[in-house]
């Protein structure tokens, strides 16, 4: 019994270590979203429905896939990390860096063209206006993404975590600090929000760069090297498995949103969704964090050939992260009343999200299990198998339920959200399943063979340009 308490303490505290300052890098980072909408919210009902569609229709989108694409690193430098690797990290970088900014050049239309995209999905005319504007203003975002994602998987693989993290909480108040001095004081308005987000945003990846550069990474990182160039093909498929995967989760949140702009009352009911959304986001980055601490310790674990401690880092990340989630629940059930005033002055926004603050509860819940599971499905490379998961679960069941309990039941956005939740639990179910029937013995043996071919052995005989 003591041993056994031994060896959760310790897995605990290796999995806090990565977790910990994950959790922190995801809230500051996302709460960039958060102040931008808490500072454009008292500008108005329009103001804010519109960079809520902004933020979680086109930006949304745009966020999942570059993501994704950014997760591959996620599988290898982990298992490159693990078989003990090092010298590929900085090849797997700049791959990653290539086909992201690759992949941001092919999203920049949906930016440009995102106002009548809007409106051919149903939204109101008024808030597709001022959203579209507002997209256009934010493109240098996307391509933030690019360089941001990958440099995050690179650092987190080796569990250098906290120095992000420390550049991402200062960022957040000087992002705070500005949209203070330009939104409320100048009366810049949605430009003056935009172009601080895209500020913000680019002064996390500046500072990322030069923590990358200035020789705290000696053996993963030599330089730009034409490495990167080869094998992109074999790169590119794993990016797409994870985008597709990662997306399939995100775009869910988006494809609601959507479903909402066509209510009759769409202005109160995206409010109010887009509220519960901050919120349940916020604690999301909390699961996220875990997700990120599974995928590296699975993949640490694999690549080293640890089937037995890659079992056990799932199940105390998974019971963890549960357990925050209920205590978050609670917050929300509490505060369903409170919360909505930080966001709007509006009554009627306020009223309809404290209704939803049962749903949003459960939510919460749900997605402190789920993302951690995505987190070891990365860590193993599954993403092929769980995109198909996500698929089924949330857009052949999840949203045709949303759809039927909003509009002929008469339910609206609280059927919606009832719809999202029953994909949610059935896709979490499934993937408990999987996860505790796995063999990780095979998983470990796949795991040294996928570093063989996409690095190690066969990479290592072709020096460093």
């Amino acid at each position: 019994m003591g041993r056994q308490l031994s060896k959760i303490r310790d897995e605990s505290k290796q999995t806090w270590s990565l977790a910990g300052p994950a959790i922190l890098t995801g809230i500051f980072q996302f709460s960039i979203a958060m102040v931008t909408s808490a500072f454009v919210g008292h500008l108005g009902a329009v103001e804010l429905s519109a960079v809520s569609v902004a933020q979680g229709v086109i930006a949304g989108f745009s966020y999942g896939v570059m993501l994704g694409m950014g997760s591959a690193l996620e599988t290898l430098c982990g298992q490159a990390v693990g078989a003990g690797q090092l010298h590929m990290l900085g090849i797997y970088l700049q791959r990653s860096w290539i086909i992201s900014v690759a992949t941001a050049m092919a999203l920049t239309p949906f930016y440009v063209f995102s106002s009548p995209l809007l409106k051919l999905i149903h939204q109101s005319n008024d808030i597709s206006e001022v959203a579209g504007k507002y997209c256009i203003w934010i493109i240098p975002q996307v391509y933030a993404y690019a360089v941001n994602f990958p440099l995050q998987k690179f650092f987190q693989s080796q569990s250098k975590v906290w120095t992000i993290t420390v550049i991402a909480g200062v960022v957040l108040g000087i992002h705070a600090l500005l949209n203070w001095v330009f939104v409320t004081k100048l009366g810049c308005g949605l430009l003056g929000a935009a172009m601080v987000e895209n500020a913000s945003w680019w002064l996390v990846n500046f500072s990322q760069i030069i923590y990358l550069v200035s020789g705290f990474f000696p053996e993963a990182w030599r330089g730009f090297s034409l490495l990167a160039f080869q094998n992109l093909s074999a790169f590119l498929k794993l990016s797409l498995a994870s985008a597709v995967m990662l997306c399939l989760e995100l775009w869910y949140y988006t494809a609601v949103i959507i479903l909402v702009g066509c209510l009759k009352n769409a202005k109160i009911a995206i409010g109010a969704i887009s509220i519960c959304m901050n919120y349940e986001s916020w604690t999301l980055m909390i699961a996220l964090g875990f997700n990120s601490a599974v995928s590296v310790r699975v993949s640490n674990e694999l690549g080293a050939n640890h089937p037995k401690a890659a079992k056990f880092s799932v199940i105390v990340a998974t019971s963890t992260s549960a357990l925050l989630g209920i205590l978050f629940m609670a917050i929300a059930l509490i505060f369903r009343k409170q919360l909505p005033k930080v966001f709007t002055d509006v009554p009627e926004v306020i009223e309809e999200t404290s209704k939803l603050g049962y749903l949003l509860s459960a939510t919460v819940v749900m997605n402190s299990i789920q993302p951690v599971l995505s987190g070891v499905a990365i860590g193993a490379g599954w993403q092929s198998l769980v995109a198909f998961i996500n698929t089924a679960c949330y857009y052949l069941l999840g949203l045709p339920i949303g759809a039927l309990l909003g509009f002929k039941m008469k339910l609206n956005e609280q059927g919606i959200w009832s719809g999202m939740l029953i994909g949610t639990l059935i896709q979490t179910v499934i993937l408990l399943l999987i996860t505790f029937r796995t063999k990780w013995q095979k998983e470990a043996l796949q795991a040294e063979e996928r570093v063989r071919k996409w690095g190690g052995r066969i990479e290592l005989q072709s020096p460093l340009q």
